[in-house]
């Protein structure tokens, strides 16, 4: 698959590579896994010379033996005698780039808190001493969203502050994703796209892996996530299980119940038999995987909360995947994907409304998007979205089947918005389905 979108990000990649040749720029680079890091800074720099340093899970030694090495042939930077500590290698490459600018990427950078946890109070010492005359640019990136806070946004941290430029990549928008669709299959249904955003939700590697082997329809993705030789059997628990560590039992089985359903505080503690408010906290803001979901516009101290899985893939993986992996580990794989086939429209019911508010959120009309219901759950909106300066907002149903739209009823739930919040917006109400995407 060719390379697509990422406009913004390489413009500001080229832009800090630039000012680097007068001072030193230390950008860091945040995104999950298969999300088109590497990709995108091959891209912003493909005319420039730059050295590449992959963190692998190797001894100090070993690593820095590697990287002296790329270091020599892709900026000739010449090395006498064999560094086996980290600190020493930063120190030539700041020393180095005192003399002339160039571009180094250190990719998985939270990994060297395996390697060496002192390396990053050592970087920040020669950064300090050295980055006044310096004119490196140097781009960290990594993936384990828990780690690289803690080492860059946390007050304590030896490198907080230091960064010059900082941003997360994103997953494809929805635009970018249905252009790829187009590229590759002008004739999709939307049945596919949904199929499509159901399983990658825009992650450049599900959706490279997808178009490369020609599932362009949704028979053909369900049969290729459920081949015996698939990437996306093991990917959920490859992902977690980098994240979560040694901790990881007890996380997969939240997000097993809340993929099924079960998806608010009381419901979580009742399965676990036992208090779950410390691990669900830190599955929102350590990890970022589950979203706390209240009605819009609800007070900061709202009870009426429920939990979602933020990542599409990993909503899917833990609804499909994770729960039957007996099956999986016999082979019958056949059995697997019936049962996806079974559940497949009452899930896509939902990824149907998440796709709704995110592309409501895509055009830039809107500043606030999500849903809203009463305590009791008798009454809920799919879809409320907000603009705040112009006191505009849309409100509306999202169905599969258009057939099942019923505007009299939107119109009796919009009633029901506490006037208090809503009474100040000019509304107007739509219905959605399948066919509007």
């Amino acid at each position: 698959m060719e390379f697509y979108d990422r406009e913004e990000e390489i413009g500001i990649l080229r832009e800090n590579e630039q000012l680097a040749e007068r001072n030193a720029m230390f950008t860091v680079l945040m995104g999950r896994r298969r999300v088109g890091k590497t990709a995108l800074v091959m891209k912003a720099f493909e005319d420039k010379q730059y050295a590449y340093l992959f963190v692998s899970k190797d001894s100090e030694a070993i690593l820095c033996g590697k990287f002296q090495r790329a270091l020599e042939e892709q900026l000739g930077i010449q090395v006498y005698g064999q560094l086996t500590h980290f600190r020493d290698l930063f120190e030539v490459m700041m020393r180095e780039s005192q003399k002339r600018h160039f571009t180094v990427v250190i990719d998985e950078f939270q990994n060297l808190h395996k390697v060496n946890p002192a390396i990053f109070s050592e970087m920040q010492d020669i950064w300090d001493r050295l980055h006044g005359k310096s004119r490196i640019n140097l781009v960290t990136m990594g993936s384990i969203r828990s780690l690289m806070k803690r080492i860059f946004e946390e007050e304590g941290e030896p490198l907080y502050g230091r960064p010059t430029s900082k941003f997360t990549l994103r997953s494809f928008t929805l635009a970018v994703l249905k252009q790829i669709f187009r590229d590759h299959a002008p004739n999709y249904r939307n049945e596919d796209l949904l199929c499509l955003y159901m399983i990658t939700g825009g992650v450049a590697k599900y959706v490279e892996l997808l178009m490369d082997a020609g599932c362009y329809t949704k028979e053909k993705m369900l049969n290729y996530v459920c081949r015996r030789d698939s990437y996306f059997l093991t990917e959920g628990r490859d992902l977690m299980n980098q994240e979560f560590g040694d901790e990881s039992g007890t996380y997969f089985s939240i997000l097993q119940l809340i993929a099924g359903g079960l998806n608010r505080r009381s419901d979580i503690d009742g399965a676990m038999q036992r208090d779950m408010g410390a691990f669900l906290q830190n599955l929102e803001k350590n990890y970022s995987v589950v979203s706390r979901l209240k009605p819009l516009l609800a007070k900061p101290g709202s009870k009426t909360t429920s939990y979602e899985i933020s990542d599409q893939f990993l909503r899917f993986w833990f609804r499909f995947i994770w729960p039957y992996q007996s099956l999986v580990e016999r082979g019958q794989l056949t059995l697997l994907k019936q049962n996806m086939v079974r559940g497949y429209e009452q899930f896509t019911g939902r990824t149907l409304e998440q796709y709704f508010q995110a592309k409501a959120m895509e055009t830039g009309k809107y500043t606030m998007v999500g849903n809203w219901w009463d305590r009791k759950g008798e009454n809920e909106i799919d879809l409320i979205a907000l603009n705040e300066f112009d006191r505009t907002g849309l409100v509306a149903e999202v169905k599969r089947n258009p057939n099942k739209l019923n505007p009299a009823e939107l119109r009796r739930k919009t009633e029901m918005l506490p006037a208090s919040d809503f009474g100040r917006y000019k509304l107007t109400l739509e219905g959605f389905s399948i066919d509007n995407m």
